[in-house]
Formats: structure tokens, sequence, C-alpha cells
């Protein structure tokens, strides 16, 4: 079975990527997370890790330019090579689809790390987990995101099984640190393709390119809903699996308040008590690395630039009596 390498999401603002170097070559063996291309966008350069053992297939040629989630390699595993031979030989036998068997666990695990998004990204922090632990994921599903000081990006599952949540949302991690695992398993993925094909015929169209994904806002689009103060339920997703996108948040109209509401009167606002007793509610909550970022950027600019007032006097009488 051949997997695809696709270019990974690396940042909102980026869309596409240079294969700067190829260092495995078309047809070479390669390993589980051997690094074999290097990638350039432009804001940064990082390297792509095989996502499974095999032998490499070269799809895009050196100084190709590759949009955002297109392939660029595939990479035949030497494992399930007999399966597929196998296959055919039976398939003439029994023209009736047989039932979808039931997931196998092939007792594999796969160990998700945090991917190289950059030469001055050092560490990233687990904004949410779009996926729970024990539920069964996809390849390729987005199951995290995961921002940076410098972006936000999705975090997709590098195999199809079990996932294993290893760092919670907030968690701080360096680079290629352990997010999470999976436990590979066999025989899930027909059950699952087989219900999109069925959802047609007793539901609207539109309604089949929904996933996990609808309604759910991305970090941009979040931000701009609260202040808008919009639900994100109350607006329709346009992007890929009805996910909100940014436009989408900037297109949304706050809801207009109630007119049953501004018809009752308003009581009289009563004077504030004042007791020494009182204490202010405090809750502390942990700075994104963005946000970090910024306060160390502007407390740097306030002490290490120079603040200076100046004040001359003149004396402007000569220049009225002239006048």
């Amino acid at each position: 079975m051949a997997i695809q390498i696709k270019v990974p999401a690396v940042g909102e603002s980026i869309t596409e990527v240079t294969i700067a170097n190829w260092l495995k070559k078309d047809g070479e063996e390669v390993k589980l997370d051997e690094i074999i291309a290097e990638l350039e966008s432009d804001k940064a350069t990082f390297e792509l890790t095989a996502s499974s053992a095999g032998v490499l297939k070269i799809v895009k040629q050196v100084g190709s330019t590759v949009p955002i989630g297109e392939v660029l390699c595939e990479i035949e595993s030497s494992a399930g090579g007999s399966a597929p031979a196998a296959a055919p030989a039976a398939a003439p036998a029994s023209n009736p689809q047989p039932p979808a068997a039931p997931a196998k666990a092939t007792g594999g695990v796969k160990e998700m790390k945090v991917p190289t998004v950059g030469e001055s990204i050092t560490e990233v922090t687990i904004s949410t987990w779009l996926k729970k632990d024990g539920e069964q994921v996809t390849l390729d599903e987005i199951i995290a995101e995961v921002e940076s000081d410098k972006a936000t990006f999705e975090l997709p599952a590098e195999a199809t099984g079990i996932l294993r949540i290893v760092a919670k949302e907030k968690d701080t991690l360096p680079i290629g640190g352990l997010i999470c695992k999976i436990e590979i398993n066999e025989g899930a993925a027909p059950s699952t393709a087989s219900k999109p094909a069925e959802a047609p015929a007793g539901a609207p169209a539109g309604e089949a390119d929904k996933s996990y994904a609808s309604g759910h806002p991305s970090p941009a689009a979040a931000k701009i809903l609260d202040e808008k103060g919009v639900q994100s339920a109350q607006v329709a997703g346009t992007g890929v699996g009805g996910r909100v996108t940014k436009d989408d948040a900037q297109k949304a109209q706050a809801p207009e308040p109630s007119k049953t509401a501004d018809s009752k009167p308003k009581a009289p606002a009563s004077a504030p008590v004042i007791s020494s007793g009182v204490t202010r509610e405090v809750r502390n909550e942990k700075m994104t690395s963005l946000r970090r970022t910024i306060a160390k950027r502007l407390v740097a600019v306030k002490n290490e630039t120079a603040m200076l007032t100046t004040f001359n006097e003149v004396d402007m009488k000569p220049i009225m009596d002239m006048r």
C-alpha cells in the first residue's frame, strides 16, 4: 500500500512551499521519521520526514512550487507487498460486497512528535484537541491545533488507529517532543468509508460533506467571533468540511437584541455597597507563545530604546519689538 506524503500546513499565511532539495533519490529505501527532503517557504525552511518505512516514489521535483495539501511523494510499504497481490485473485469469486470487518489491532504504535516548522521556532503549544483520547482516527485527519510564537497550524494524523493523547491542552513542547500515540489497527477504514455513500439517500445534499470540523472555527476566526459576540454555531462555515474560516467570521453579524427584552423597563441601579471584607476574584491563565513573544519585544524596546525629552527656552521679546 502506497502512503501519500503531502505538504503540511505550517501557518495560516503560508499557502505554498518550494522543494529546495531531495535528500533521498527516487526508488530508494527510506526509514520511518527519516528526513527525505527540505522545503522552504517565504518565511522559513523546514525538513520533511518520512511517515512510513518503504520505497520512495518522488512526485514533485526539485524547484517545484507546491500548494499546501498537495502530494509531494509516495512511500510504498514493503511489508504490505503480499497483501495487494492476493486481493485481486479473491475478488472475482464473490461480487457482493462483504460486511466490513471490525478494526483489528496490528500491535504497532505510531508516535507523533512536534514537526519542524521553522529554524527560529523552538517550541509550540497545544491549542486544542479536535479528537478525544481513545477515539478512532484516520490517516491525514486533523486531530489537533498547535500554535507557535509566529503562527497556528493543524496537526494531521500520521496513521489510522486509536488516539492516545500524551500532551494535554496548553502544554508547551519542544520541537521533536512527543504529542500523542496512535495504536495502528486494520479494518476500520472500509467501515467508515461506506457511511458517506449512504448519507445522500436519506439526507439532503451537502450534509455528506460535513465532518468533525463542521462549525468549528479556526483560531483566527474564533478570536474575531469572540470580539463580535457571535457564537460559532450561528455561522455557516465555507471551509473544508464546513469549517468556519477567518473570512466567514469577518462577514458574520452580531445578533440583534430581542425586542421583548428591550421593552421591559429596567430596574433602577442600586448604589454599590462597599465593604471592607470584599476580595476580587483572581484567575491566572497561561500566556500563549504569541503573546509571550510580544510581551518580550515590548519590554525590550522600552529598556533598549533611548527616550529623551528636550526643552529649549528662547527669548522672543526682540522679535516682538521688531514687529
